[in-house]
């Protein structure tokens, strides 16, 4: 299946690879990894990470709303490091570099996805209230960065994921969405006579 990497900004590209380069990034923002690669480092598959909105009054799926984009930093040895920025007031701005199991689950995902059938736009989609995050293939590949999940769009869970949840897993959005938004709902308060 053909992936069609949305364009990256220009702002985004400039500031992670000035972070990249940078001698000024304090070491305790990067992955210990980062140390141990040696080599030069090289920011490849940028995805744009949006957030899980809440479900419509109305029913529906849910929206998303873009707020950064995430590179998967490479180094002699591997994958060492995520690299982060965010949307701002003021534009794009470098955010940060993460480490964790995310890492190589986006890198299996996304060699996962080009078994599957049709075209996608990759992105990243975050639920933090489950502390979740999803590969999205979103089916409209000329979409830009504002358009929300479409029914027939695949989410692929990374490891790890909240349980009853599989990892690695595609699900139609249609189907893995509504689940979430139910997990996602607070529980009524119980009436209590006291």
């Amino acid at each position: 299946m053909p992936l069609y990497l949305p364009p990256v900004p220009e702002p985004v590209s400039q500031c992670v690879n000035a972070a990249l380069g940078s001698s000024a990034v304090p070491g305790a923002l990067r992955p210990a990894s980062w140390t141990e690669s040696g080599g030069s480092l090289v920011a490849e598959h940028p995805l744009p990470v949006h957030v899980l909105g809440p479900e419509p009054a109305g029913g529906g799926l849910p929206g998303a709303r873009l707020t950064g984009w995430r590179f998967l930093v490479r180094g002699s040895d591997g994958l060492v490091a995520a690299a982060e920025t965010a949307l701002t007031p003021a534009g794009w701005v470098f955010s940060h570099f993460s480490g964790g199991p995310y890492l190589a689950s986006t890198e299996r995902a996304l060699c996962q996805s080009e078994a599957l059938g049709g075209d996608h736009q990759p992105r990243l989609l975050s639920v933090p209230g489950l502390y979740m995050v999803c590969l999205w293939l979103h089916g409209d590949t000329g979409a830009d960065d504002s358009a929300g999940p479409l029914p027939a769009d695949v989410l692929i869970p990374l490891a790890p994921a909240p349980p009853g949840i599989a990892a690695h897993r595609p699900y139609r959005a249609a189907d893995l969405l509504p689940l979430l938004a139910v997990r996602l709902t607070p529980a009524p308060l119980l009436d209590r006579a006291v």
